[in-house]
This record gives C-alpha cells, sequence and structure tokens, in this order.
C-alpha cells in the first residue's frame, strides 16, 4: 500500500538535502548567460487581454502587467507596486486611494496615468466578458482621478477586500490607446508595465524578456523566461528530463510527482508545499435532475472523497469538506459534518422521501487539458462509485477547455467538473465568486443569505479573524444547498533541473508563480 507519510518524508528529505548542499530552491544568485530559463505548465491562457479571463491566464499577466499593489515574495497582504502607497481614506472601507509612483511607463514608451488605470478598471465592467473578472468588482461604485497620479475608488459598501481583489492579475493595468474602452483585445500582442515584456506569444509558448522600464518590488533574477505550454504532466516531465525545459509548474499528475521523487532525486529538484487549489462538482440549476436537491444531496452522500484521493492522486491532494480550503480563516467542514462517510443506504434514503425510486441519469462533464492528467480518472471514478451504488446512471463527456467553458457559461451542462485557483487568501475568495446571479461559474446561485447579508457583513470587517461566524454561516448554507460538491484540495509542486535556483520562493499566495524569481546558480 502507498504510504503517504514515507513519501512526504522523502520529499522534505530532497528538499532539506538542496538546501544545505546549495543546490536547493531556496540560494541566490544572479543571471547568467546560459540563456532563458524555461518553464513548463499545461495552464495555457485562454486570452490575452485581462478584463476577459478568470482563470489560469493570471500566470502570465502578474509576469507581464502591473497591478496598484500585488505580492512581494513572502507576503500575505498586498504592497503596492504600480502605486506608491494605497490606503482606506475613511473609517468605512468605502474610499481606497492610490498614488502611483512617479514616471511609471508600459513598455512600449505609453506613460502609465491614473487615467489608465481608471480605464483599465472600467473596461472590465463595460466588457463584461462570459467567464471574465467582472464579478469581483461587485463593491466598487465608479473610479475617479485626480491629476496623473492619483486613483480613488468608491465602493457601494465596505468592503476590506477590496485591496486584495486590485492585487489580483485581473485588475492589470492596461494602455488605454491599446485596449478598446468596449471590446477585448484580440491580437498577440502586449504592452505591459511589469517585470517582463512579453515578445512573442505563438507555436505554444511566450517568450518574455527582462522589461528595463519596469518600476515596482519585483527585482528580477533573470533576463528572460520561455514558458511552454504542455497538453499534459507526460510530456511535460519528459521535456524536464530530457533538458529542454528547467522548471515545471502546474499540471503535474501524481505518478509523475511520484516517480521525480522515487528515481529523480539526483538530477532534479522536486517541493512540495502547501496550497489552496481546490476541485468540485457544479450542479446546473436548469437541469430537470440536477435542480433537485435530493439528487445532489445523494451525490454528496455517496462520493468517496479519500478514495479519490488515494486511487486516483496517490495522496499528492488530501478530501475537501468545504469550498472553503484548510489554512484559511473560517475553514469548516461541513459536508463530512452532515453527510459523514459515504453511505448508500442514507443516500437510498434521499432519493426515497422526494419520491425518487429510479435510477437517476446524469451526465458529468469535466475538460480534458485544464486540470490535469487525473482529472479523466477522476471523473472515472466518480462514474464508479455513483453507479456502484445502484442508485445513478451516469454518462461522461468531455472537451478541451476553450470550448468546455463555453459550454458551461451556456448552461449547457447538467453537471461539471471545475478547480478553483485563488484569487487571493481569504475564505471571502472561496465564496464570493461561485454565488449571485452572475458568477464565475455561468450558473445562476441567488443565495441571498450570503450575498445579501453574510458576505457585505463580513466585508466591513478590517480584522478577517472575526469573520468567522459569517464565513461558516456561508459554507453552511452551501453545504444545506449542495448545488456544489467540494472534492479535494491540492497541494503545490514545483519540478525543477538541479541548477536552478529560487523556485519556492517564485510562488506567491494565489498559487501564480513569479518568474523573476527564479535564476540559474552561478556555480555547482
Amino acid at each position: 500500500m502507498f504510504n503517504r507519510n514515507r513519501f512526504l518524508r522523502r520529499v522534505a528529505a530532497i528538499t532539506s538535502l538542496s538546501l544545505v548542499t546549495g543546490c536547493g530552491l531556496l540560494s541566490d544568485g544572479d543571471p547568467d548567460d546560459q540563456g532563458p530559463i524555461v518553464v513548463g505548465t499545461t495552464s495555457a491562457p485562454s486570452t490575452l487581454d485581462p478584463a476577459g479571463a478568470w482563470d489560469g491566464s493570471w500566470e502570465l499577466y502578474r509576469n507581464i502587467f502591473q497591478t496598484l499593489v500585488a505580492y512581494p515574495n513572502g507576503a500575505t497582504t498586498p504592497q503596492p507596486d504600480a502605486a506608491a502607497g494605497c490606503a482606506f481614506s475613511d473609517s468605512t472601507s468605502r474610499t481606497y486611494r492610490c498614488t502611483l509612483r512617479a514616471g511609471l511607463k508600459f513598455s512600449d514608451g505609453d506613460p502609465l496615468t491614473a487615467e489608465a488605470v481608471r480605464h483599465s478598471i472600467d473596461r472590465i465592467r463595460a466588457i463584461d466578458a462570459p467567464g471574465g473578472p467582472a464579478g469581483l468588482l461587485g463593491s466598487l461604485d465608479r473610479v475617479e482621478t485626480s491629476g496623473d497620479r492619483v486613483v480613488v475608488f468608491h465602493l457601494n459598501q465596505p468592503d476590506a477586500t477590496f485591496p486584495f481583489v486590485l492585487a489580483t492579475p485581473a485588475m492589470s493595468i492596461v494602455d488605454p490607446d491599446d485596449y478598446p474602452a468596449g471590446s477585448l483585445r484580440e491580437d498577440a500582442e502586449v504592452h505591459g508595465s511589469g517585470p517582463y515584456r512579453l515578445r512573442s506569444y505563438e507555436d505554444g509558448q511566450a517568450v518574455l524578456v527582462r522589461n528595463d522600464t519596469y518600476q515596482g518590488f519585483a527585482k528580477p533574477k533573470n533576463d528572460a523566461v520561455t514558458i511552454r505550454y504542455f497538453k499534459d504532466s507526460a510530456g511535460m516531465v519528459k521535456a524536464l528530463r530530457e533538458k529542454r525545459i528547467d522548471v515545471t509548474y502546474r499540471g503535474l499528475g501524481a505518478d509523475d510527482i511520484l516517480a521525480l521523487q522515487e528515481h529523480d532525486s539526483r538530477n532534479l529538484q522536486l517541493v512540495d508545499g502547501a496550497g489552496t487549489d481546490i476541485s468540485y462538482l457544479v450542479f446546473n440549476p436548469e437541469d430537470p435532475w440536477a435542480r433537485r436537491p435530493a439528487v445532489r444531496k445523494a451525490v454528496a452522500q455517496i462520493v468517496d472523497r479519500g478514495a479519490i484521493a488515494h486511487k486516483v492522486y496517490k495522496d499528492t491532494v488530501d478530501p475537501l469538506y468545504s469550498m472553503v480550503p484548510r489554512g484559511l480563516t473560517g475553514h469548516a467542514t461541513g459536508f463530512f459534518d452532515d453527510y459523514g462517510d459515504p453511505s448508500v443506504p442514507k443516500a437510498r434514503r434521499i432519493l426515497a422521501g422526494a419520491g425518487i425510486t429510479r435510477r437517476v441519469p446524469l451526465t458529468l462533464w469535466y475538460t480534458t487539458d485544464r486540470y490535469g492528467s487525473e482529472t479523466a480518472l477522476m471523473f472515472q471514478e466518480l462514474k464508479k462509485q455513483l453507479e456502484g451504488s445502484g442508485l445513478f446512471t451516469i454518462t461522461l463527456k468531455s472537451r478541451p477547455w476553450n470550448s468546455y467553458v463555453v459550454g458551461y457559461q451556456k448552461g449547457r451542462y447538467p453537471v461539471f467538473g471545475r478547480g478553483w485557483s485563488p484569487d487571493f487568501p481569504d475564505a471571502d475568495n472561496f465564496i464570493a465568486p461561485f454565488v449571485g446571479e452572475h458568477n464565475a461559474l455561468g450558473t445562476p446561485y441567488p443565495a441571498k443569505e450570503i450575498t445579501g447579508r453574510l458576505l457585505p457583513h463580513a466585508r466591513g470587517e478590517s480584522d478577517r479573524a472575526k469573520t468567522v461566524e459569517d464565513v461558516e454561516a456561508a459554507q453552511q448554507i452551501m453545504v444545506d444547498d449542495a448545488r456544489l460538491i467540494p472534492l479535494w484540495q491540492g497541494r503545490q509542486f514545483v519540478a525543477a533541473s538541479v541548477d536552478i535556483s529560487g523556485g519556492e520562493q517564485a510562488l506567491d499566495p494565489s498559487t501564480i508563480m513569479m518568474m523573476w524569481m527564479l535564476h540559474r546558480k552561478t556555480s555547482w
């Protein structure tokens, strides 16, 4: 049987050995002349325009655009980046004022002014792209400017999380001359003001070079990074072993993680860190079966998260019993508290109580190229569990991410799988994006008690430790509705060649890689 504790001890030993010998991910160094650092990932951007994406595209945005505030290495609260300083200017957390650094420029030489910031934020709401980040700005009333350097955000309600929203790559500052106010930019050109310029984006890769006009907290330790996008973990790890890439991030499969740990410790580094990525099921309220609470609750009663974590993911993920993951203030275990261990008899009673005595037909959808190589295996395991109960007949269907998104946004899927990486490290971000008439899932979920009372009350509290009662109450409502069923919480794995440093430091609280922290060691 797979020994999870032994696995974690071995990973820790590899990391510790790297630190002691100076061959690890934490040593400092200067860029050398051995060419760009090449990073592999399975999370390709869906669009190059920040107004159009609320997904893994943010990985690229963080490195080529600036936001007013962001997360320096080691920070858990936003710090000034394009801004020289930001603060609430009133006691009610309804007016947030930022002053820009002097002399900011976009990579094409155009000045970055307060008007560019206002334009960038306003166009997100004006475009309101399907799958876009407009939902993050629900508490924003209007943006005003004063001169070239002062931006004032007026909120429609107290919102202590607003600085966290501004720190997301969705709020990247774009040049008004290049990005239309009412539509998305569709070409492959990017003019940002971040640590890197995007030299090219084609043939499955993004070529980044240092932006010498950048002003912000980042201190790039390399001159160039190339990001290569792979379809699966196997191809990415093969490229790492063959030294065609230097680092892998996002999309490492469980079998590949174990193989890297067991067989590649002399040539490669593997870091296992805490993570807050989650995986969950979404039920469409328009589907005649998925809309019935008894059906959703019966699924929740049958799903064996432990089996998924162990059999499919080889214990590289952990079972999750709330939409708010462990490690965040307010995390609860409502699905375990209410349902306990998986039980077919209990599920049968739930359905019978609603007058359902036949097998329930459900079609479960998943994406083939977004959340890692195990996604298909996980849905096969879900089908096995649900059909094995004798209560369901399950059909599995799948699509690549770009067409998959269109399908769930148009309400075509009865039940579908989604993953979530945090926009910012707060429980609010694991509740608010999924509720309301317009949300990140494209499936209306009114939840008026959550959107009308609990979240507004919690957002008015600057001391986030005091939001626990509201956060727990919101989670319980989500358990009672079973519109969203959490499955697992992930961890962060970074694999790298032994001559690469900075991998662990490159991860911010939103599990986005800050490419500027990577560098080659000057000696080995």
